[in-house]
């Protein structure tokens, strides 16, 4: 499982934010995704710790703490959706009404 982290400066680095996780225990991966057009930070980013009692740990400890300026959110992530089937199901629910 991953923690998704939110609210964060966009001059954050991956390794500012292994540096504060790995207060919790051990971080295996840090991912900042970037916007495609301008390459900068997007604001938020996902971490994942060694165990689960870790990243509970880093959770209870991080979210809604004040840190870079801004108060973090952080819990654990949800599952990337499926965004190829999003609109397909607004188009079959439109058409069944006849």
């Amino acid at each position: 499982m991953s923690i998704y982290v939110g609210n964060l400066s966009y001059e954050v680095t991956q390794e500012d934010l292994s540096s504060v996780f790995a207060e919790y225990g051990s971080v295996k991966r840090v991912q900042l995704p970037t916007d495609r057009e301008t390459g900068r930070a997007r604001g938020f980013g996902f971490v994942e710790m060694g165990t689960d009692a870790e990243e509970t740990a880093a959770i209870d400890a991080l979210d809604t703490a004040e840190w870079m300026g801004r108060a973090l959110k952080v819990n654990k992530a949800k599952p990337k959706e499926d965004r190829s089937s999003s609109g397909n199901n607004y188009r079959d629910s439109f058409s069944s009404r006849n």
